[in-house]
């Protein structure tokens, strides 16, 4: 509190759709949310659904506890995806997206990484997090950028391909034991791979249990997985 008895000044936060340009010169749509002073940033990777209401969601939900957020438009990279896509969760939706990723390296999709980190440049650590595709993104991120200091990884299918790579970060996963696209026996090898890494299994959830107002959602899990990753983050941030 200000002497004199005065309040303190209200923090600016935005919450908009921003364009940004990669380092090969593509422009892409992303949303930013959270306050312009935050000490640390995230970086939220979407799912194969683009930068929809869920991820949108969570961006909101990290802003919410001080960080600044960050979400690319992965999809505007393909002829198919236009701007700022956003898919149902829905058969049409999943095929689309499906359709839309196999259009995407891996090293494309980094570079939109790379020009969200650099916009949150006036935070003074990143962070960066993802779920299904974003997940995997996550990973690989972890394992080939510097640009920063942890990552959580949210049920990334395709990680296993990738787990004996090295990360340049601290990095933490969580994985559904009852998830039908991502099998135990990857699980167990990522563990096996990544002895020292916190990989956290949730018995009871499903793939994409943290999305809520779906059937795929599993509270408890969803809920502990968040709690977890915030822990993880402000370990990191200070």
């Amino acid at each position: 509190m200000p002497r004199g008895g005065g309040t303190p000044s209200p923090r600016r936060s935005l919450n908009m759709d921003i364009t940004l340009t990669a380092g090969d010169g593509h422009a892409f749509t992303a949303y930013l949310c959270g306050p312009e002073d935050a000490r640390a940033g995230i970086v939220v990777l979407p799912e194969i659904f683009g930068i929809n209401a869920h991820i949108r969601q969570m961006a909101d939900r990290f802003a919410a506890q001080g960080y600044r957020a960050i979400c690319p438009s992965l999809f505007d990279r393909t002829p198919g995806g236009g701007t700022g896509l956003q898919l149902d969760y829905d058969p049409a939706g999943r095929d689309h997206g499906l359709a839309l990723r196999k259009g995407i390296r891996d090293e494309e999709a980094l570079l939109d990484i790379e020009a969200c980190a650099a916009a949150l440049r006036g935070q003074a650590v990143r962070l960066v997090t993802g779920y299904c595709w974003g997940g995997y993104l996550s990973w690989r991120t972890a394992c080939l950028s510097d640009s920063f200091a942890a990552a959580s990884c949210w049920y990334g299918g395709g990680i296993v391909r990738h787990c004996h790579d090295t990360p340049r970060m601290p990095v933490q996963m969580h994985f559904g034991g009852k998830d039908p696209s991502i099998p135990m026996a990857d699980v167990e090898a990522i563990q096996a791979a990544q002895p020292d890494l916190p990989v956290h299994v949730y018995p009871e959830a499903g793939h994409a249990f943290g999305r809520e107002g779906t059937a795929a959602h599993h509270p408890a899990s969803a809920a502990l997985a968040w709690e977890r990753t915030l822990a993880f983050f402000a370990g990191h941030a200070a």
